[in-house]
C-alpha cells in the first residue's frame, strides 16, 4: 500500500500541495477546501503539513453507520461515497488526526483519495516534501534521514560508525 509520507524538513510553506488539491478535486484554487492543509506557527518558525494517513484501521471507517467510507480496491485510500454519506460527521469525530472535513456545499464530508493513486500534491511540491511512498519502504526512509541529520549534527558519530 502506497501513502503520502511528508517530510517537514523540506517543507518551505508554499501552500502549492493546498492550491494543487483543491483544483483538482473541485476544480477551484479554494485553500479552504483542499484535502491537505499547511499551518504556520511562526513564534516557533515551524510549518506543519497534515493529510489523511490512511490509517491500517481506519476508526472512521469503523464509526460510519451508513459505510460511505471503504477502502478502494486499487490505491486501498480510504474514500467517501458521497452517494452514502449522511453528512453525520461522526468520522470527523473519530479520525485522531482531524483530517476529514465538512464540504459544507454537497453536505457530505470529504478526505484525502490519493487522488486515485496519482498524488497531485506531490508533483507540485516545490520543496519535495511530500512524496508517494509504499507504507514498508517509509521507515527505512525515516532511519536513513535520521541517520544523515545525526551525522551532519554530531560529525564524531558519522566517522567513528565508518571505522
Amino acid at each position: 500500500m502506497k501513502i503520502l509520507s511528508i517530510d517537514l524538513d523540506r517543507c518551505v510553506g508554499c501552500q502549492n500541495c493546498e492550491l494543487t488539491c483543491s483544483f483538482y478535486q473541485i476544480g477551484d484554487f479554494n485553500r479552504e477546501r483542499s484535502n491537505i492543509w499547511v499551518s504556520f506557527y511562526p513564534e516557533d518558525r515551524f510549518i506543519v503539513t497534515l493529510t489523511c494517513v490512511q490509517c491500517e484501521k481506519p476508526a472512521c471507517m469503523t464509526v460510519c453507520p451508513n459505510g460511505a467510507l471503504q477502502r478502494d480496491p486499487k490505491t486501498q485510500a480510504v474514500v467517501v461515497d458521497e452517494n452514502r454519506c449522511l453528512g453525520c460527521r461522526m468520522c470527523m469525530q473519530a479520525c485522531p488526526f482531524g483530517n476529514i472535513h465538512m464540504n459544507r456545499e454537497k453536505r457530505v464530508v470529504q478526505k484525502c483519495n490519493l487522488c486515485e493513486g496519482d498524488p497531485k500534491c506531490v508533483r507540485f511540491c516545490m520543496g519535495q516534501a511530500i512524496n508517494f511512498v509504499d507504507v514498508d519502504d517509509l521507515a527505512e526512509g525515516k532511519r536513513k534521514s535520521l541517520d544523515y541529520r545525526l551525522k551532519k549534527l554530531y560529525p564524531v558519530l558519522g566517522s567513528g560508525a565508518e571505522k
